[in-house]
């Protein structure tokens, strides 16, 4: 399935009837009064994130979303029935913006998350409810109000936990497939990744963590400049980004640190020129190629020397699985704690956080 991660569409709903102007007759039962019914309500348009699809593909080539009118008000008391809503299902992580004013309106986030795009119209109310002891052969009615009408923006975002960054052949789409279940195309050319690629890292049969691979970005991408730029925005949910780096060298002359941090350089600036956030993330360093080195040690530690970094840093060989368990250990050590502190502080400002007690702590003695 292609993978398209935009879409913009037009949403119409539907007209509400319009209420009905009757009057009972019927035989034997004179001055029947009146017995006009309401219109019904148009049809509405939902948006619905479903985490079993993936991409914005369907919303590429169906731009047009109209839902019905509903029908008139009729004598002897007949409403009108209202119109079917039409549901759009949209892979979880869908932003929606106004595509007129660029305003975002909603973001679906959450499986089974619902919202409204365009509201269908009210029915107009029939003369049924016009009637009073002084009027009692009303004739007014009601139209129904016209449903909304939108130019919608769809922009996916994947969710994930942790993100891939790095220049094209780093190794991303490797380490992606030796530590989840994702399974990329790997080749040995530049930009084989052509769209993001998500895997599940499983590390216990209770704790895992999603991660993200994106095309490998080049100097000049926050321009326009190869494939990476357009997925960028896929980054922006993660808590955490792995900035791979190639350590290796093929050509002998060359020093493997001066090259690596040359890279290191251009993508720390790229992320910087596109977006600010993104940019104050919590960036971790993986040398991959491990491998490929004689003295990795040595390298290792120039390279951070040379950065002035003082990071994380891990060194490791995706083609081999070196080093990649510490690696991911440390991740979900370091997401539980970030989801622990996240939820604290979600419950501290609802007003909902209770502090732990300290007569109840086992571990103090008694007096």
């Amino acid at each position: 399935m292609k993978f398209v991660d935009e879409a913009t569409i037009e949403v119409i709903a539907g007209k509400g009837g319009n209420g009905a102007a009757s009057f009972r007759r019927e035989k034997f039962i004179p001055k029947g009064g009146p017995d006009g019914g309401d219109g019904g309500r148009g049809g509405s348009i939902y948006a619905v994130a479903d985490r079993n699809i993936n991409t914005l593909v369907d919303y590429r080539f169906a731009r047009l979303h109209r839902a019905k009118n509903g029908e008139n008000g009729r004598g002897s008391d007949q409403y009108g029935a209202a119109a079917p809503d039409i549901t759009l299902r949209v892979p979880v992580g869908t932003t929606v913006f106004d595509a007129d004013t660029g305003e975002q309106l909603f973001d679906l986030d959450q499986h089974n998350q619902k919202v409204t795009l365009a509201a269908g119209g009210q029915g107009g109310m029939g003369n049924l409810h016009f009637k009073s002891s002084t009027n009692r052969a009303p004739r007014q009615f009601t139209y129904g109000k016209e449903g909304e009408q939108r130019r919608l923006r769809f922009e996916l975002k994947v969710l994930a936990d942790v993100g891939l960054l790095g220049m094209p052949n780093a190794g991303k789409s490797t380490l992606i497939a030796r530590v989840s279940n994702a399974k990329p195309k790997i080749a040995d050319y530049p930009f084989t990744t052509l769209h993001p690629n998500l895997g599940v890292v499983r590390t216990s049969p209770s704790h895992s963590f999603v991660i993200a691979d994106i095309p490998g970005l080049i100097e000049g991408a926050s321009e326009g400049a190869g494939l990476g730029h357009l997925f960028l925005r896929h980054l922006s949910r993660t808590r955490v980004l792995l900035h791979l780096v190639d350590v290796s060298s093929p050509d002998p002359e060359l020093d493997p640190v001066e090259k690596a941090a040359h890279d290191i350089r251009a993508i720390t600036e790229e992320l910087r020129l596109y977006d600010e956030a993104l940019f104050n993330k919590p960036r971790w360093l993986v040398l991959n190629k491990l491998d490929m080195l004689a003295n990795a040690t040595d390298v290792t530690e120039r390279l951070c020397k040379e950065l002035g970094y003082t990071g994380p840093v891990f060194a490791i060989s995706a083609l081999t699985g070196e080093g990649t368990q510490d690696l991911i250990w440390k991740l979900q050590e370091w997401l539980d704690a970030e989801r622990e502190r996240a939820n604290i502080e979600a419950d501290k400002a609802s007003g909902t956080y209770v502090a732990e007690d300290p007569r109840f702590d086992e571990s103090r003695e008694s007096p």
